[in-house]
């Protein structure tokens, strides 16, 4: 179980020495829980050792099991989660990790991040300073955010003095959000694109599809190696292992510049997940 090659990047705001997280790894969005240890196992044997699940996913039982039954040393292994948005309040946040870390079977999670800024009903800056003192309790290693836009980045970080170590936001050569990413580079905030396939629909793509005939490449490794190239974390999901295997060969081919340009510039400013001001539920839809 070679573990794949994959770039680190370092975060800002650990409070217990250096933290770095590999800038490829495995995602579980909609993995169901019945099959997360399965996919998740299969993941890691291929060589993948930075997973990405949520309270949200309902999977982190299955994902914990694929983790201890790998027998991967805990070290070599980068774990996220996220916090659900029913459990923004202070007392919620802090039992929702503990039922986190029971479920995942450790004592610590790499990275913890508010899933969903939810400022029209929320109070972000309160969830934020939970955020903190769950990060000066050593139970995580790093907290960040996932689909903050550059006002809320602004406002919690303003207010606690401490900028958020990761923000997980949609991306693909669809979506590239190249303010937001420079806002990133500012303040040291690392950015993560979820959905970075535009959930399949760069497949079809002719310049994408060019571009891989010219390098013997498949659509989705073009592409994954476009997010590598530029500095973004990314994490592909499939529940096929072959799949699993492809999406992960990465390293060992580049894209030219003119190559990436081309790719950049397919920017349509096409989300294919929800904008996050219509995400506004304390509940799970």
């Amino acid at each position: 179980m070679t573990a794949v090659p994959a770039p680190m990047l370092r975060l800002s705001n650990a409070v217990n020495g250096v933290v770095e997280i590999p800038q490829f790894g495995f995602g579980t969005y909609r993995v169901p829980p019945e099959e997360a240890e399965r996919v998740v196992s299969e993941a890691l044997e291929a060589g993948y050792r930075h997973i990405d699940t949520a309270q949200m996913y309902g999977n982190e039982a299955g994902v914990g099991r694929a983790l201890a039954a790998s027998g991967i040393d805990r070290d070599e292994l980068f774990v996220t989660s996220k916090l659900d948005n029913g459990n923004h309040g202070h007392d919620d946040a802090l039992r929702s990790l503990d039922r986190s870390l029971t479920e995942l079977g450790l004592d610590r999670l790499d990275l913890f991040l508010v899933h969903w800024p939810m400022a029209a009903v929320t109070n972000i800056v309160e969830t934020w300073r939970t955020m903190i003192e769950i990060l000066q309790s050593g139970r995580v290693r790093a907290i960040g955010v996932s689909n903050h836009q550059a006002e809320h980045l602004r406002e919690i970080t303003d207010a606690t003095g401490i900028a958020p170590a990761v923000n997980q936001i949609e991306i693909s050569p669809y979506l590239t959000q190249e303010p937001l990413r420079a806002l990133h580079a500012q303040m040291g905030i690392v950015t993560e694109a979820w959905s970075p396939l535009a959930r399949g629909k760069v497949a079809c793509d002719p310049t994408i599809l060019a571009i891989g005939a010219e390098l013997g490449r498949t659509a989705s490794q073009v592409v994954l190696r476009w997010h590598i190239q530029r500095g973004d974390v990314v994490f592909p999901k499939s529940m096929h292992r072959e799949r699993i295997v492809e999406n992960a060969q990465l390293f060992d081919f580049a894209l030219s510049p003119a190559q990436m340009d081309a790719v950049s510039a397919l920017d349509r400013g096409e989300r294919q997940g929800s904008h996050p001001d219509m995400v506004q539920w304390t509940e799970r839809p």
